[in-house]
């Protein structure tokens, strides 16, 4: 089975929240065979940054849905969208 690498969009609820705990809540809320490559940030507006995870994901079905649930049930996260989804 491949994998699949997502770019994803993480935007927290406040320009307050302090965006290195939310980014290893993010890490800890990973279901089990997807891995953070690496972490990017984005400034939005007003002082709002959005974060940017490259996961790792198993090529099966429902590809990134599962991380996408898991990182939208964290605490301080608005909403979660996959911006580029490529295969390894």
């Amino acid at each position: 089975m491949g994998k699949v690498a997502a770019k994803m969009k993480v935007m927290p609820k406040s320009p307050d929240i302090d965006l290195d705990a939310l980014q290893e809540r993010l890490e800890e809320s990973l279901p089990e065979g997807a891995k953070i490559q690496g972490f990017g940030r984005d400034d939005v507006a007003f002082g709002l940054v959005a974060l940017l995870p490259a996961v790792i994901v198993p090529d099966d079905a429902g590809g990134t849905e599962a991380v996408e649930e898991a990182f939208a049930g964290v605490e301080g996260v608005e909403s979660v969208k996959v911006e580029e989804v490529g295969r390894l």
